[in-house]
């Protein structure tokens, strides 16, 4: 029995949506994987559909640098309103507690610090966190007991961009697994008052930011340009072959570069004999004084392109994924 024949086409690269509202995560990978027909897809950290912004999605050979734009820096913009606390930390759930108090400006500043640094939180109920191989969210959603243990998470910033009628509008600068949810819920419970939040955008995942992204209605409008300008005329298949390749001509441009996801890791230049080792997945020995210093993870380059991730140990290079060109 022969092999399966993939469907779709080998594109590879990062496409840096700005994600609408109301859409989730998962359709949106879906709707970026259909309009390019791409092999393979997937995303660098999840948005709820309650929050719009950058959503980094991997196309093809992209797919293998996704742990390391996961493992990147994110920058929140995010809104909470005082006085009540919900069942999923933000606008949507139902209300569980109330308050008529409202902070002041300097009651919120005062307790900032205790939300910065390396610090304990524990996750919303509301979450895609598997409790014994179920999502967080389906047990809580079927009205069961749901209590997530508190993990350390990283906060290298947070500050108030806004304050005014019960509302705070704040920006975090903070690492892989924080829930800005979660953090409006603990700081409305400090203050005595509660809190969710109702706006949420996220607007940096390192190494993309949003003057990289893109939104759903450009690249539609691309397309739809693009294959308005192909002739109606002739036999049906030849018709629908020229509009996709007025499509992918139009698209493919968007793409940022696979490498582009590396960007701040240590990077070796490689030779032609060089790369043709790194490709049959064998080490490369680095010699002279500009030889970089060992790293866990870094990045082999030829010709501008990135062609492995590994490791520099013991005077190599020694790729652990090799990237496709």
């Amino acid at each position: 029995m022969g092999r399966r024949k993939k469907k779709g086409r080998p594109v590879s690269g990062w496409l840096v949506l700005d994600k609408p509202l109301g859409m989730g995560s998962t359709d949106a990978v879906s709707k970026i994987k259909w309009l390019f027909k791409a092999e393979k897809a997937g995303h660098a950290g999840t948005l709820d559909p309650l929050a719009s912004g950058i959503l980094p999605i991997a196309l093809g050979e992209a797919t293998k640098t996704v742990p390391y734009v996961m493992d990147g820096a994110k920058v929140y913009r995010f809104t909470v309103a005082w006085g009540s606390e919900t069942a999923t930390d933000d606008a949507e759930g139902e209300v569980l507690k109330t308050s008529d108090d409202r902070p002041a400006r300097d009651d919120i500043e005062a307790i900032l610090g205790d939300y910065t640094g390396t610090i304990q939180q524990k996750p919303p109920a509301y979450s895609a966190i598997k409790i014994a191989g179920e999502r967080a969210y389906d047990l809580a959603r079927e009205g069961e007991a749901v209590d997530i243990p508190a993990r350390e998470i990283e906060i290298e910033s947070l500050e108030i961009v806004s304050h005014e009628d019960g509302r705070t509008a704040f920006e975090v600068d903070c690492g892989k697994g924080t829930y800005v949810r979660a953090l409006a819920r603990d700081m409305g419970r400090d203050l005595g008052c509660y809190g969710h939040v109702v706006e949420l955008r996220r607007t940096v995942v390192e190494p993309f930011d949003e003057e990289d992204a893109v939104s759903l209605g450009e690249l539609e409008k691309a397309v739809a340009e693009a294959e308005a300008s192909v002739a109606s005329e002739g036999e049906e298949d030849e018709i629908v072959e020229e509009r996709l390749k007025a499509r992918f001509a139009a698209l493919d441009p968007v793409l940022l570069d696979t490498g582009e996801a590396m960007d701040g890791y240590p990077q070796v230049v490689m030779s032609g004999d060089q790369a043709n080792r790194i490709r049959l997945g064998n080490p490369v020995i680095l010699r002279g004084r500009d030889a970089p210093l060992p790293a866990e993870d870094a990045c082999a380059f030829e010709h501008g392109r990135l062609i492995a991730i590994g490791e520099i140990a013991g005077g190599e290079f020694r790729p652990r994924r090799v990237i496709k060109t």
